[in-house]
């Protein structure tokens, strides 16, 4: 695992909470305590001089190929790996939506 002071951006995507409290991910949103931990994120990066940028839950993360860019649509929870249908990559849910987050909190940090 890094550490907020082992990197010049820290981004994370705010997450509807209240929708995944509702779904079978509860138990591992509520053990996680979201809030806290962002909070914790937010402090250490202030603390090491780093910059911390939320991207808002309406940026499609797990819709966008993070080779690409082409917009895929949406997906049920349920499908964890997916082709994109413009350029062939295969992508890990999860892994995809990290790396689109993570571009577009550069983004924002730099605009």
């Amino acid at each position: 695992m890094s550490h907020a002071r082992e990197n010049q951006t820290v981004c994370v995507e705010t997450l509807n909470v209240k929708g995944l409290a509702r779904s079978r991910l509860a138990k591992s949103v509520h053990d996680a305590g979201w809030s806290m931990f962002v909070g914790m994120l937010r402090y250490k990066a202030a603390r090491h001089g780093r910059t911390f940028v939320r991207v808002g839950r309406t940026f499609p993360s797990s819709q966008l190929c993070s080779g690409c860019g082409y917009r895929d649509g949406r997906k049920p929870l349920h499908v964890r790996h997916w082709t994109c249908t413009e350029c062939g990559a295969v992508h890990d849910r999860d892994v995809n939506a990290a790396r689109n987050i993570l571009d577009e909190g550069r983004r924002i940090a730099s605009g």
